[in-house]
């Protein structure tokens, strides 16, 4: 008799997808153009991704900058076509804030060959880079031995 396999249960080797660590947009996101485009794409796509509707966006951004922010500022950031209106880092910053789209910051990591990841990922990362390391040593020491050989007795 063979068994019926429960439609409401995950199965762990096929359905289940690890969660993505690194903060990126979807590669077509940020795909061709020049770089203000990519830029107005990026930044019109966290605001979508947010949830809030611009106005809001822009009152938050205010409110953390300290300065005035407005809805038509972000509509000509998000704008390709508006070259002569770039966005400054600091209000870059308060779009990551008052968003929580942290791809933007894989957007800029990516132009460096990083990635961002969490902080709580770090000292997982040096783990893993001392662990390397070591590694390294180890066959540089295995080979040094092997070439003085008898010298060390």
């Amino acid at each position: 008799m063979s068994k019926r396999r429960d439609p409401d249960t995950m199965d762990l080797f096929r359905d289940y997808q690890p969660p993505e660590v690194a903060a990126r947009f979807p590669s077509e996101v940020a795909k061709g153009g020049t770089l203000d485009v990519k830029i107005a794409r990026v930044l019109s796509e966290a605001m979508t991704m947010s949830g809030k509707p611009r106005e809001r966006i822009a009152a938050e951004m205010s409110d953390y900058l300290q300065q005035n922010v407005t809805e038509n500022m972000l509509d000509s950031y998000a704008s390709p076509a508006r070259k002569d209106h770039k966005i400054t880092l600091e209000r870059f910053i308060a779009v990551i804030e008052v968003t929580g789209c942290y791809e933007l910051l894989g957007f800029i990591c990516e132009f460096a060959g990083f990635v961002a990841v969490p902080a709580k990922y770090h000292e997982v990362i040096q783990l893993w880079q001392t662990e390397e390391r070591l590694a390294d040593l180890e066959r540089k020491r295995a080979a040094l031995r092997g070439r003085v050989g008898g010298l060390l007795k």
